[in-house]
């Protein structure tokens, strides 16, 4: 399975975790998940739908009235709702679960964040650090490639290569306060909100979490 199939299996998965849906209303919710640059066509979704239900963990159900959105493609489509099976919901769980490399990937770690409200906090721990890991790996990196073509590149070249390791330290910084935050949280300690994304905690007298990292700077 492709990086890119696995994230949209996940994200399916974890949409329909929550709720049953039509595969209409299931797409509008993953491009919102996802991000309009990695929206999802009905030419992507609807063979991971049907894969999803030959490999048991999606169920099809007919509702008796018929919902026909202004832009389905056709009727029957638009009266398909799919729900988890017990498979599925098992599945969702050990997807859940996973705090291997993938999930700390550009790919993945965007998704992964948007379920952490359903991952354990042990998980989320090693998805955040092993995230955090992955981001100073590629600063050093990018460190040593400025210092070796600062002589080659003109100073707009130079600056787009400034621009892209600000990014990626922010994101660093982002992820620190998260783990902090969770470390905190964890140790009884009463913690602060998870911070937002310009790194300075979360607006005067605002609950609201952060937005998912797939839409911050700092991806390459």
């Amino acid at each position: 399975m492709s990086r890119r199939s696995g994230v949209l299996e996940f994200a399916v998965l974890g949409l329909l975790h929550d709720a049953p849906m039509h595969g209409y209303e299931l797409r509008k919710r993953l491009n919102v998940l996802l991000g309009s640059f990695r929206a999802f066509s009905y030419g992507t979704l609807y063979p991971c739908l049907k894969s999803l239900v030959a490999q048991g963990f999606l169920v099809e159900d007919n509702p008796d009235v018929e919902y026909v959105p202004a832009t389905a493609l056709n009727g029957k489509r638009s009266k398909i709702v799919y729900r988890l099976s017990p498979e599925g919901k098992e599945r969702f769980e050990e997807l859940l679960a996973d705090s291997g490399p993938d999930a700390w990937e550009d790919e993945h770690f965007g998704v992964r964040f948007a379920f952490f409200g359903q991952t354990d906090r042990a998980v989320r721990m090693r998805v955040l650090e092993g995230r955090r890991s992955r981001l100073e790996e590629r600063l050093e990196r990018m460190r040593s490639s400025i210092a070796r073509t600062r002589e080659r590149f003109d100073d707009y070249t130079l600056e787009l290569q400034r621009h892209g390791l600000e990014s990626v330290e922010r994101e660093v910084r982002w992820l620190n306060e998260l783990i902090e935050t969770e470390r905190a949280t964890r140790n009884g300690r009463n913690a602060a909100s998870p911070p937002t994304s310009d790194g300075r905690g979360p607006a005067a007298g605002s609950s609201d979490p952060p937005g998912p990292p797939y839409d911050r700077p700092g991806r390459s």
